[in-house]
């Protein structure tokens, strides 16, 4: 029934606002009790008369972050200056890569999709029981009931066909308002989640961007924006400060601060790694374009710290889950523990395909959406030549989406139609 579905009323979710408002910094810790009780209550009345309370209350004395949402201010707080990229391939080497970023983003969703949800130490057994550990190729049969075909729905892989489809309607100048008219056009309500669908909702009620991102939203720092990057990668190869633009503008929409900022990270790791052979200098190159002072930059940092130093891969995966607790919703599918998988991923997979994706899915938390993101970056890094053809061969190389017009597509007409658009 429609009133039981989630993400759509603010009441039950305050808990999830209470929080997020302590992950912002805000003194806000004597709201805890109200928001549990509101939830308990569903008094939706209540929920938004302390929603907007929260957003009142000032910073805790000492907060150390300084976290901007609109573009300038995310500008004047990135590091200086920027470097120049190789020249971008053109003709078949430039179509091999295209192919090999949706040839990754699509078996990397694929890998994690019938695990999503499952915790670390499940998610290992199962994977010991099978003979996958450490994970390698799709797990059996819960694979192969997915695919009928073709790979199956997801929004992982919604997003980036959408944002095809806003760029060929709407012109690489799109505007966040355009993002929203798409999705009120070609996305059905009801295959959005979290922050997607309460911007969804905020926009059918009138509300346009930047509002659409706050109001009445408790996961605006979640991961969703950050799915929704990847294409914006494509379209900029060599050009990660153009990706991070454009994916502020799809981002701004439904998230603000970290929530945006993943998105920009992801689509600048994309732009750099379709055109230098290493993963380390990608991220470096995606870090680059988020605010120098923000969290996201002081996780992703913890990352490549231990990798310098010499932190073994399951060790780093350790790390993770002593920061962010995957058990809670907000930790599992917060932004930042998603953003430092996808970095790890990249660093201490040693570029190989398999390996990257298999430890984006096997460290857990948002395993479709990380081993999606992971696989676009190493996929464009390696090209599809570079990918081993059970693969794509595990979902025949073609994709089901609930874009309208995309019903289903192969990957040679994604590749070719992404580089129509260069």
């Amino acid at each position: 029934m429609l009133s039981s579905q989630l993400w759509i009323h603010l009441a039950p979710d305050m808990p999830l606002e209470w929080e997020q408002s302590m992950l912002e910094g805000r003194d806000a810790e004597h709201f805890k009790g109200l928001c549990a009780e509101i939830a308990r209550t569903r008094d939706e009345q209540l929920a938004e008369i302390t929603e907007k309370a929260l957003r009142r209350v000032p910073a805790r004395a000492g907060y150390p972050f300084i976290e901007p949402s609109d573009y300038e201010g995310i500008q004047k707080e990135t590091p200086a200056g920027s470097r120049t990229w190789p020249k971008p391939p053109d003709g078949p080497a430039l179509r091999d890569k295209l192919k090999g970023a949706w040839t990754g983003r699509i078996a990397g969703c694929l890998l994690g999709k019938p695990v999503e949800g499952y915790h670390r130490e499940k998610l290992r057994a199962l994977l010991e029981e099978t003979g996958n550990l450490p994970l390698g190729r799709y797990i059996g049969d819960f694979n192969k009931t997915l695919v009928q075909g073709a790979a199956p729905v997801d929004d992982d892989t919604n997003y980036t066909v959408f944002a095809m489809k806003l760029i060929q309607t709407y012109g690489k100048g799109f505007a966040p308002d355009d993002v929203l008219e798409g999705w009120l056009q070609w996305i059905p309500f009801l295959m959005t989640c979290t922050a997607e669908r309460a911007a969804y909702r905020n926009a059918a009620g009138g509300l346009t961007a930047p509002r659409t991102a706050t109001h009445k939203n408790p996961y605006r720092e979640w991961i969703g924006a950050q799915i929704r990057g990847d294409f914006y990668g494509y379209i900029n190869i060599g050009a990660p400060k153009a990706a991070a633009e454009m994916a502020w503008r799809d981002a701004s929409v439904s998230h603000v601060k970290n929530g945006i900022y993943g998105a920009m990270f992801a689509a600048a790791l994309i732009a750099a790694s379709a055109v230098c052979g290493d993963t380390r200098e990608a991220v470096e190159a995606a870090l680059n374009e988020i605010p120098r002072n923000c969290r996201l930059r002081h996780d992703i940092d913890k990352v490549l710290q231990w990798r310098d130093g010499g932190v073994p891969a399951e060790a780093a995966v350790d790390k993770i889950h002593q920061t962010y607790d995957e058990k809670t919703p907000a930790g599992w599918c917060y932004t930042n523990p998603n953003a430092m998988v996808v970095a790890a991923a990249l660093l201490y997979g040693e570029k190989d395909f398999a390996k990257t994706i298999g430890f984006a899915v096997q460290a857990a938390f948002d395993t479709d959406c990380n081993g999606a993101t992971a696989g676009s970056a190493i996929g464009i890094m390696l090209g599809a030549g570079g990918i081993d053809p059970i693969w794509p061969e595990g979902f025949h190389s073609r994709l089901k989406t609930s874009v309208e017009g995309y019903e289903t597509v192969s990957i040679d007409e994604l590749a070719a139609k992404t580089e129509a658009l260069l």
